[in-house]
């Protein structure tokens, strides 16, 4: 199964942002794996207390034009969980051993990226590095641990000579997405999609007619929904704080393939500055 077709993955990603309606067939889909593939549409229906109504509504949502194409896909998404059944998210309990955290911090990251391999849709991807290549400028927008991510991405942007920054409090975010026009990029990074002060920098730099490229999870929220090019990530549903890393790095991974593929594309423009920037610091390192 191709690693970006994971419906089950998408569904438990989803799951809070649909309807209470499709919320219940999700819920009794991610509870009873196993089984759906052998329903139809009428079992699944009063099995998870709706209707075939809204059974084939909650396939139209996720992505399929029916229930038929949508059990397909369910199916491969059990066979691939049956080869990964050992690499599963697992949470940090207090006075675990410190091998036992160690190996379940990697785990979670590397599933976190595979997961968002899941989710991500390549063609967004692809249209948000032709924006960055063609942009102006380039602003990052990120409050907390998404405030690093953009911090990250600012250091990389600037060793090919891209004209961008970080903005990392409500104040200046605002004021930065006051300035924007319609050559600018603007990249809002938030797990939530629902962070106040993103929405009100969002707001802003629509107004002024800025690309908006949204980083955030697989869900419907405010930011998902207002972004010209949405980017999704997978993050586990774990209560300690190995969520919120698992996040991170799912973000960081995005904000890698934006960089790598802006500087793949446009090479042959921007390898002196990679080698300037990686020659001064270096000499820097050596004095």
């Amino acid at each position: 199964m191709a690693i970006n077709d994971n419906v089950l993955i998408k569904i438990r990603e989803r799951k809070d942002s649909l309807t209470p309606v499709e919320r219940l067939v999700a819920e009794y889909i991610l509870s009873n794996k196993e089984e759906i593939p052998h329903l139809s549409i009428k079992s699944l229906a009063q099995a998870s207390k709706t209707s075939d109504a809204s059974v084939l509504r909650f396939c139209k949502t996720m992505g399929y034009g029916g229930y038929r194409s949508f059990i397909v896909s369910i199916s491969a998404s059990l066979g691939s969980m049956d080869e990964e059944s050992g690499d599963q998210y697992t949470d940090i309990q207090p006075g675990d051993e410190l091998m036992t955290i160690i190996s379940n911090i990697g785990r979670n990251n590397m599933r976190s990226i595979e997961d968002t391999l899941s989710v991500l849709d390549r063609s967004a991807v692809e249209r948000a590095v032709q924006a960055l290549r063609t942009s102006n400028r380039i602003m990052f927008f990120g409050i907390g641990a998404s405030g690093l991510v953009a911090q990250d991405a600012e250091q990389k942007f600037t060793r090919i000579n891209k004209i961008c920054h970080a903005f990392v409090d409500g104040h200046s975010q605002l004021t930065a997405a006051t300035l924007l026009t319609k050559d600018d990029v603007a990249i809002f990074v938030s797990n939530s999609g629902d962070t106040l002060e993103i929405l009100d920098a969002l707001d802003m730099a629509k107004k002024n007619g800025a690309h908006v490229i949204a980083i955030t999870k697989y869900s419907k929220s405010e930011l998902s929904e207002k972004a010209d090019t949405l980017l999704s990530i997978s993050t586990p549903e774990i209560s300690i704080r190995s969520g919120a890393m698992g996040s991170r790095i799912a973000m960081l991974t995005i904000i890698d393939m934006l960089f790598a593929g802006v500087a793949s594309a446009d090479y042959q423009q921007v390898k002196k500055y990679l080698s300037k920037s990686h020659s001064i610091i270096a000499n820097k390192r050596r004095k």
